[in-house]
């Protein structure tokens, strides 16, 4: 199913001794056309869980299992009302990522050394979930 009036979403903020994981997508035509790093995320599957769909995303995009939780939910209008479920997962050390078939990079950043906004999808997106979740400096 391909509704063109609701996006369901769910991102998942990992962190690990300071440090937050990032992501960039090779086919970014679900993100967009954004090539900056992002939370790892995904459309929900049809009558996925939110929670569901964020720990499918953690092994999908980089191979982690983890327990996130949901944090916060995100309604916005932008062509289509956009509902996101910000999940945080937080590990004991930085996990090794085994990248999926549509991550492009994903990497592990200090929280007081993360990109600029302008390296990161949507305008810095990113940057604004981890300070509404009081992640990060």
């Amino acid at each position: 199913m391909d509704c063109k009036v609701h996006r369901l979403v769910a991102d998942v903020a990992v962190i690990a001794g300071g440090r937050v994981l990032l992501v960039r997508y090779r086919d970014t035509a679900r993100y967009d056309g954004q090539r900056g790093w992002f939370l790892p995320d995904d459309f929900l599957a049809y009558a996925e869980h939110p929670t569901d769909a964020a720990r499918r995303i953690l092994v999908e995009q980089v191979g982690v299992m983890a327990d996130p939780f949901l944090a916060r939910v995100e309604s916005f209008g932008n062509g289509a009302w956009h509902l996101v479920f910000h999940h945080v997962a937080r590990l004991d050390d930085e996990a090794e990522l085994s990248p999926g078939p549509n991550t492009l990079a994903a990497e592990w950043f200090g929280l007081n050394a993360l990109p600029q906004a302008s390296e990161i999808a949507h305008h810095g997106w990113a940057l604004d979930v981890l300070a509404d979740l009081a992640i990060g400096s």
